[in-house]
């Protein structure tokens, strides 16, 4: 029951993610808080692994959460329950595509999805930046202004967002840079 349970429940977010990946993390973050899957650390620090590994982070997660709940078999119900709805979808539109792909009615609904799908990866971005850069934790614990901010990520934010726009390298290259700079001062 309890695997049927997640089934549906990654069924449910990959049903109603439009977008991509990035557009799945509220409502992957909203579901395995509320459940307790995971803490708000490990789902951002299980964000950054999605996207510095091969294939989708919503995929990376289901799997990942699917995993630490029930072993293999969670992490299967879990990645296939995120899969098959965009799968049926696909088949549909695939089916249907031919016929309607002029239409208007079609063509209203993408334009009207954009915007929602816009907020969604900027709901993503603040709720990783809320655990990232401002610690309001720390800050409740000590009543410190200071602990408020992490000056340390904050530096690292700013000298990877000025390097990534100054030297056009690979994104790899800076994950990997990151990674090492985050081993030495966190």
């Amino acid at each position: 029951m309890a695997l049927l349970r997640m089934f549906l429940i990654f069924f449910k977010v990959g049903l109603f993610t439009v977008g991509g990946g990035l557009a799945a993390i509220p409502l992957l973050q909203a579901e395995v808080l509320k459940r307790g899957w995971l803490t708000q650390t490990q789902f951002t620090d299980m964000i950054a692994v999605s996207e510095s590994t091969p294939g989708p982070i919503g995929v990376n997660i289901s799997t990942y959460v699917g995993y630490s709940q029930y072993g293999i078999i969670g992490s299967i119900v879990a990645t296939f329950g995120i899969v098959l709805p965009s799968m049926i979808i696909i088949m549909l539109i695939a089916r249907f595509v031919l016929h309607y792909r002029d239409s208007h009615l079609v063509s209203g609904i993408f334009t009207g999805l954009r915007p929602a799908v816009t907020g969604l990866i900027l709901a993503a971005a603040g709720s990783i930046a809320m655990v990232t850069l401002i610690h309001i934790d720390a800050y409740k614990a000590s009543g410190d202004l200071l602990d408020l901010i992490s000056l340390k990520s904050w530096a690292l934010f700013f000298i990877f967002l000025f390097a990534t726009n100054k030297w056009k390298h690979h994104p790899i290259f800076y994950i990997i840079i990151a990674g090492v700079v985050g081993i030495f001062i966190f």
